[in-house]
Order: structure tokens, then C-alpha cells, then sequence
């Protein structure tokens, strides 16, 4: 027998989901999601509707899908059946029952259409202004850090890989565009050497390093208040090293920059003292030499410090699940891009809350 339901079941269903402390109602309560308003606009640049047809789904509110999406690393069709599934995902998108919401179709060409407008960076800067306007400068120096971000493998003979890392496009692929769409040609491979560590008889174990297909990302956070301030994405084959000088940032109120053994050149430390800015860079042993114990106490003070943007990577790769599904590396930008965004959102959640019980 069905039972017919209350005016106001829906309206306790959402207390109750309160009740529990829904992280979504916070974080939808804290940010104003209109500041992104203008740059969504100028991005998609649609038309007034003066020509009919189907009215598209609000930008604002396709944004916060984007944003769903990158905090619990959803794929395209995974967004379409959770917000139609999830009570929260609802309230969070301002979706009431009957509304219409979006398929994985829609949320695809939002991203494209993002992605050719390039509106990515107009966006992470649009609540990085936000932020210093709410005094959460960056401030106390800056840290930097890569990470290698996985991508779908892409199966090639050697002839081919060669091929394509030259820049060309192999002649199979040429006369097969529905192969060739399906290439990602931008992505590398690279190997992600780990730690050696030491065995019962004190020796170094044998150093292991896994083979991973993909894109790096590369950010700078403030070390006062831990937000991403700078960023930028390669291929996974990039050195770290060389995007030292996109990273820096001139508007960090501190003159420290901490950074691992990577970054260490001589090209680096001129970079930093045109800067005005003082290199906290670990330093690296000579070959076949140890590092004098000076150094070790140093590059140790300096581990304490530069420890803090590992829980960046930790925080979009393990609880957000980050990964490239997509292909080429404007996409794999848009999907950094909005994982950085959606980083700065949970760090400053954390922020508003900590204020909030002193």
C-alpha cells in the first residue's frame, strides 16, 4: 500500500541531513558561488534566448556540478546518477524535485566549453581575489611541489612513442580519426622513483621506481594558511625544476621559498634573487659524497616546513580521487585547475570553522 507523502517530509529529510552535519550545506553556506558568475559568462558567452529553444542550465549551477564532481571523483555518468540520487547533491545544486538536471552529455560539453574558452585560470584567480578579500593573504613564504597526476594508458609500439613525443602522428592513426581522438598524444610517461630505504644490515635497499603514464601537476601554497596560490600542468615527463619560475609567487607577503632537492639549480637560484626572495631550497649531496652535517640539520628545519603541501596531493589524490579520464592537456588543465579550486574550497571551510569555535 503507498503511503502519500507529507508537505513537509522533504523539509525534514533536509533537517535531518543537517542533523548530520552535511558538509555540502557548509560549504554551499560559506561561498558565494555567484563571484564566478562574470568569468562563467564570458567564458560561454551564450546567447539571450531571443532565437527560442531550450533554455541551458543555469552556469552557476553547472560550475557546482563541476565542483561536485572533482570532490568525490566522479566521472561524467557517476555526477548524472548520484545528484539524481543524493538528497544532498540536490540542496547543494539548489535542485528541487521535477527540476531539471544535468545528464552526463551536458556535463561534458560544460567542461568543453570551458576548456575552449580557457576559463580555468580566470576562474582559480576569481576566489583566490576572493580570499585576500577576506584577509586570508598569502603570507609566510611559499612552498612548492609537483606530483604526478595517472592518466589511461595509452598502448604504443616504441615507432610510435617515439613518434609522438617528436610531435608527429603516426600514419595507423592519421587514417583512423575515431583512433586518433581516442590518442592522448600530450600525456608521458615517466618513472616515480620511491624512497630507498635501509635494510637489517643498515645497507640502502635496491631503489624501486614504477612506470606511470600522465600529467604533473605543479602548485605553490602559502605557508601561513596552506592555499594553493600557484599552479600549472605538464606532461609527467617534465622536470620539476623548470617550473620553479611560474610558480613564484610576487604578491606572498613572506621572502622564503621552500622547495625539494629538484628544484636546486643554479638557474633556480637566480630566479629567486631576482625575486627578492631568499632560496630555502634543500640541498643535494655531491655525487659519491655525503651531505656535511650542516646541510643535514638543515635540509631537516627545512622538511618541517615543506611537509605541509604533501597534504595538498594527499587531499586531491587519495580523498578526491583526482585522475585524468580525459584526453590532451588543455582537458587535464580544467581537471587540475578544478581540483586546485575545489582544495581551496575544503582548506577554507576548515578556516571558517576553526574561526568559528575559538
Amino acid at each position: 500500500m503507498s503511503v502519500q507523502r507529507g508537505f513537509f517530509d522533504l523539509d525534514e529529510r533536509y533537517a535531518a541531513l543537517s542533523a548530520a552535519v552535511d558538509p555540502l550545506e557548509k560549504l554551499g553556506a560559506l561561498i558565494d558561488f555567484e563571484i564566478f558568475r562574470p568569468a562563467l559568462d564570458a567564458a560561454l558567452q551564450r546567447s539571450d534566448g531571443s532565437k527560442g529553444g531550450r533554455p541551458p542550465l543555469d552556469a552557476v549551477m553547472m560550475f557546482k556540478t563541476l565542483i561536485l564532481q572533482t570532490l568525490y571523483g566522479l566521472s561524467d555518468a557517476q555526477a548524472e546518477f548520484q545528484i539524481l540520487d543524493r538528497r544532498s547533491f540536490g540542496r547543494f545544486l539548489g535542485l528541487d524535485d521535477g527540476d531539471n538536471t544535468p545528464d552526463e552529455t551536458t556535463i561534458w560539453r560544460f567542461r568543453e566549453a570551458l576548456v575552449r574558452a580557457n576559463a580555468i585560470d580566470a576562474l582559480f584567480a576569481r576566489f583566490d581575489a576572493h580570499l585576500r578579500g577576506l584577509g586570508y593573504l598569502a603570507m609566510g613564504g611559499q612552498i612548492v611541489d609537483a606530483s604526478i597526476i595517472a592518466a589511461p594508458r595509452q598502448r604504443m609500439t616504441d615507432e610510435e612513442r617515439a613518434l609522438v613525443k617528436g610531435g608527429g602522428i603516426p600514419e595507423d592513426w592519421a587514417a583512423k580519426p575515431a583512433k586518433l581522438a581516442q590518442k592522448d598524444r600530450d600525456a608521458r610517461w615517466t618513472l616515480k622513483r620511491g624512497r630507498r630505504k635501509k635494510g637489517p644490515d643498515g645497507k640502502l635497499l635496491a631503489e624501486i621506481a614504477t612506470p606511470i603514464f600522465g600529467y604533473k601537476s605543479h602548485i605553490g601554497i602559502d605557508q601561513r594558511h596552506g592555499f594553493i596560490r600557484t599552479w600549472s600542468t605538464s606532461d609527467a615527463a617534465r622536470y620539476d625544476g623548470r617550473e620553479l619560475p611560474n610558480l613564484i609567487d610576487p604578491a606572498n607577503t613572506g621572502s622564503a621559498i621552500w622547495a625539494d632537492t629538484a628544484y636546486r639549480s643554479q638557474k633556480n637560484e637566480r630566479a629567486i634573487l631576482r625575486a627578492g626572495l631568499v632560496s630555502k631550497i634543500h640541498f643535494r649531496r655531491a655525487p659519491g659524497k655525503p651531505l656535511p652535517t650542516q646541510r643535514q640539520r638543515a635540509n631537516a628545519a627545512r622538511s618541517k616546513v615543506r611537509s605541509a603541501v604533501e597534504h595538498v596531493f594527499a587531499t586531491q589524490k587519495h580523498r578526491m580521487g583526482l585522475f585524468i579520464r580525459t584526453i590532451g592537456i588543455e582537458r587535464a588543465k580544467v581537471k587540475i585547475g578544478l581540483a586546485n579550486i575545489a582544495f581551496n574550497f575544503k582548506r577554507f571551510l576548515y578556516w571558517e570553522t576553526r574561526a568559528n569555535t575559538v
